[in-house]
């Protein structure tokens, strides 16, 4: 037993005492890296030698061994693959990315071919402005003076073509898709103007402020204001991604802007939209067929705007072949939460919208009455059911029998609202209408102005501007009772610090 106890002693292998250096202090010095210290691979995929994989003790479970020995199976050691030295010592390229010009994510494309001009609106032919859909106007449509690629002291900056594409792509992104179809409409109307004043293509842009000036002087008492100012703010847009000055005097511009919304043609006043009312869609819900495919998903995506006082094209698509899930909300957006007194709200999550680009919730509670949002999705998601939520338009709804479920877009939304609403002998309404009608309808409830605004998710009280019936909102905190006098004290004004 002695014998055998010395001799597995002596066959161990000895172990070294001299330390290693680490990987932090192996690896160069930062001041002779180049560029190539950027490409890395994740922590989580920093590969082990052999030797130190010998050295672990193995794991009790067999479970947990054999996923390990899978993984390690998977990564490539370091006989495999290269090494590149990082300002995080030593690490594996085998299965890295550059950190550069990444992909950009697609946006929605509008389907077909660009519209032809209007008989009053074509400009000039030039290969600055190709035709296409006014949204792209903005990036496709080239100034006489391209970005400049010189600093400050005229040294040329080694920038290549793709590198000012890059910028102009990215910059593009700042704006939503139907802005950009807006100032696309401006900046055609622009060019329209300086072809008609005769304006050299090196006055345009960057454009003198006289220029923009008589741009407005001559549309004003044809548009409205409005339209003028959105038309004005599309060429500073095509300024600004194209890398051009925008030297305009803001305080003259405010003025003849304002002397524009002054002088507008009555025909150009959009008449104030009228408000859904829990009356209007009690009348119009008894000439809907709610076993009706259309008819359930219109019932249920009406009164979900109502109640969560959201914008229509939230949860409606423009067209049948544009929903995307990265922007529409889908079935699998909906959960229902619950207070600490048991108060429920269903809640969905839209993925995009018009002032929140990463999204943001909108929500209703169960009401009284034949408008129930509840009952109506519930209706909804029998008739039309879905085999994969996460793909599937919240509002979609089964057309002609097909096997295929189709968006609800917002114009069969107010189509069929309409002809329910004239069935009913009553006038049909604007979609806005519902996110107003949603607002009035909690105003007159008591509700304060603060809770609606953020149930609509208004950043100020812009709100205001949709109000109707203003003295029947007002007529509970008017009266001689002094409780709601105090309770709209509470409301209105500030606490004291």
């Amino acid at each position: 037993m002695w014998l055998a106890h010395r001799i597995q002693q002596t066959s161990r292998p000895a172990v070294s005492t001299e330390t290693q250096p680490s990987s932090y202090h192996a690896s160069q010095s930062p001041r002779s890296f180049n560029l190539s210290w950027l490409t890395t691979t994740p922590h989580c995929q920093t590969v082990s030698s052999e030797s130190h994989a010998q050295g672990k003790r193995p794991s009790r479970h067999r479970k947990s061994a054999q996923t390990q020995k899978r993984a390690r199976a998977q990564q490539p050691t370091l006989k495999q693959t290269d090494t590149r030295t990082s300002y995080y010592g030593a690490r594996p390229i085998g299965t890295s990315r550059t950190r550069f010009n990444k992909a950009l994510s697609i946006r929605p494309r509008p389907a077909g071919k660009p519209r032809p001009y209007k008989a009053n609106l074509v400009p000039k032919k030039s290969p600055l402005r190709p035709h296409c859909f006014a949204q792209d106007r903005l990036a496709l449509w080239k100034p006489a003076a391209a970005r400049s690629v010189l600093d400050q002291n005229g040294r040329h900056i080694p920038l290549s073509d793709d590198d000012l594409q890059r910028i102009l792509d990215i910059m593009v992104r700042a704006y939503m898709p139907g802005t950009l179809t807006g100032f696309g409409t401006g900046l055609l109307i622009w060019h329209v103007f300086c072809d008609q004043k005769g304006i050299r293509e090196e006055q345009r842009a960057p454009a003198p402020q006289t220029l923009v000036h008589s741009f407005v002087a001559t549309l004003t008492g044809a548009y409205s204001g409005s339209a003028i100012t959105n038309y004005v703010y599309g060429v500073r847009a095509w300024h600004i991604l194209h890398g051009i000055r925008w030297d305009i005097n803001e305080d003259e511009m405010a003025t003849i802007l304002r002397a524009a919304e002054r002088e507008a043609p009555p025909s150009a006043r959009r008449k104030k939209r009228l408000p859904y009312t829990e009356e209007f869609l009690t009348r119009i819900r008894e000439h809907l067929d709610l076993e009706s495919p259309l008819d359930a998903a219109a019932w249920a995506c009406v009164t979900t705007g109502f109640y969560s006082l959201a914008r229509v094209g939230e949860l409606t698509t423009r067209t049948l072949t544009c929903f995307d899930p990265n922007i529409h909300v889908k079935r699998c957006d909906r959960r229902i939460e619950a207070d600490r007194n048991g108060l429920e709200q269903t809640i969905f999550f839209i993925p995009r919208t018009k002032c929140a680009p990463n999204g943001e919730d909108i929500y209703w509670a169960v009401q009284n009455g034949p408008t129930d949002p509840a009952a109506a999705l519930e209706n909804h998601l029998r008739v039309n059911p879905a085999q994969d939520d996460a793909r599937t338009p919240l509002f979609a709804y089964r057309h002609q029998g097909a096997p295929k479920l189709r968006p609800l877009t917002k114009h069969a939304l107010i189509t069929r609202l309409a002809s329910a609403a004239r069935a009913a002998d009553l006038d049909p309404l604007q979609g806005h209408g519902i996110r107003i009608g949603g607002t009035l309808e909690y105003l007159l409830r008591g509700k304060p102005f603060d809770a609606v605004r953020t149930i609509g998710r208004w950043k100020s009280d812009a709100f205001l501007i949709y109000l109707r019936k203003h003295a029947q909102i007002m007529a509970p905190y008017m009266q001689a009772n002094p409780t709601l006098q105090a309770e709209f004290v509470r409301v209105t004004m500030p606490p004291v610090r």
